[in-house]
């Protein structure tokens, strides 16, 4: 496959010696175009793999030529070509999502190597990238229905597949995990590959209905039903019709409103405060909740009848310290969706996020990478843009030479698992990763 290259400048003799440059060195895809105004043209007839833009340019300079290409093609590499180096320009150009910038007069070995740079990382970006969708393909029917979860694990792949499964009738699902694995967005994904997914998916977080108000907001009511009641409203059964309604939070429901929810699963059909004549249910439920619903009903907490409705297709999200290899996998994937994406991650600041224990799962992964992308000025993301709880990154001893990542946390783990009594659970809570990480670092290490 050609690489195709994208040359904007306004000094022809630049733009000859640039082409002359890489045809050289064996790139002869090459398009060169004075304005801005022409690159963009180009850009629609095909994106370029990777563009070199000048900063000073009538018209349209660089840096908006720059935001521009990024809003059409996020994919393509963009590097700065500047007369006079300003270290302003360059953040900006990096918070736009610029990969490089090269100062003029430019040779040729510094030409190639800033290509094959930012060819490299789209080729890693589009590895890890691809991986994942390959994977989705290999385990489901209609994997875009699954595309917001990056993965290629297999204990997380076979459970995309029972939820497509389940997807296909209307029995209810119950999705439980920790906050942040995606529960809401699981739900979705259930409801697009199901035969309501013509219809609405109305979520509801259920943590925000009182008894008092339960009836009303979820059922509906009639214009004059109680004071204040100065004209009609359909509840959220009624908004769902057709649909799926997503009960988010249901392990927290009170007593009495969990008897009143009961009573709609059984029967499919609601009757309107204020109205006399009952009203089919005509929805696909999808329950949610970080809680223990088995130990909540043992306590007394939670109705046995009620539990036994909702999980007839039980859908448990694993956490993300147990699905260490697809953290880079959602790096990537954030780090390309975000508004700079060409921030990379060094080896460093990945092996931080791999033996982080991510107590806020995805949602903190992800939260974590967005402020991250802003700290790294220069364009690569370090363990100490990373504001993570725990320890800080560890360093070589003064003096010493420095150990690769690999054998410094070998190092460290094994030290703190002989400091510990050789007690598996406590070194994983001193280490803060989860267990399975450390029985699998052990296992590689050749400890018992």
């Amino acid at each position: 496959m050609t690489t195709n290259i994208l040359i904007v400048d306004d000094e022809p003799a630049f733009l000859d010696s640039v082409v002359r440059m890489l045809r050289i060195e064996g790139y002869p895809d090459v398009t060169a175009v004075p304005r801005g105004a022409d690159a963009l043209a180009a850009l629609e007839r095909e994106p370029p793999d990777v563009a070199f833009l000048d900063v000073c340019m009538p018209e349209m300079d660089g840096l908006e030529l720059l935001q521009a290409i990024k809003e059409r093609s996020p994919q393509t590499e963009c590097i700065m070509v500047t007369a006079n180096e300003s270290i302003p320009m360059v953040i900006r150009a990096v918070r736009l999502g610029a990969y490089d910038y090269l100062v003029k007069p430019i040779m040729p070995e510094q030409l190639v190597h800033a290509l094959d740079r930012a060819l490299e990382r789209r080729r890693l970006l589009e590895a890890l990238l691809l991986r994942s969708d390959e994977a989705a393909r290999r385990a489901l029917k209609r994997p875009e229905v699954f595309a917001d979860f990056v993965t290629a694990d297999k204990h997380m792949l076979r459970l995309l597949h029972e939820a497509e499964l389940h997807a296909s009738c209307d029995i209810p699902v119950l999705i439980t995990g920790e906050t942040g694995v995606g529960k809401e967005v699981l739900a979705r994904a259930v409801h697009a590959a199901s035969r309501r997914s013509r219809g609405p998916f109305v979520a509801v977080n259920m943590l925000a209905l009182s008894p008092a108000l339960f009836e009303s907001e979820f059922f509906g009511h009639a214009k004059g039903a109680f004071t204040g009641a100065d004209r009609e409203r359909a509840g959220y059964l009624a908004q769902a019709a057709g649909g799926t309604l997503f009960l988010d939070e249901v392990g927290d429901l009170s007593l009495e409103i969990q008897g009143k929810l009961l009573r709609v699963l059984q029967e499919r059909e609601y009757t309107p405060v204020g109205k006399v004549r009952a009203e089919q249910a005509d929805v696909r439920f999808i329950a949610a909740t970080n809680q223990d619903l088995e130990r909540r009903v043992r306590e007394g907490k939670f109705r046995k009848d009620l539990f036994y409705r909702l999980q007839f297709a039980h859908l448990h999200l694993p956490p993300l310290r147990d699905r260490e290899d697809d953290i880079p996998l959602l790096a990537a994937r954030f780090l390309a969706q975000g508004p700079r994406a060409s921030v990379t991650l060094s080896d460093a600041a990945r092996a931080r996020l791999v033996a982080h224990d991510w107590p806020g799962n995805v949602r903190e992964l992800k939260g974590m990478l967005e402020s991250a992308a802003n700290l790294a000025e220069e364009g690569v993301i370090e363990p100490d843009h990373l504001r993570l709880r725990g320890p800080a990154p560890l360093e070589a001893p003064a003096g010493g030479p420095l150990e690769p990542m690999a054998a410094v946390e070998r190092r460290h783990i094994l030290a703190t698992y002989e400091a510990v009594g050789r007690n598996k659970t406590q070194a994983a809570r001193v280490l803060q990763i989860g267990l399975q990480t450390l029985l699998r670092r052990l296992k590689e290490y050749g400890v018992p």
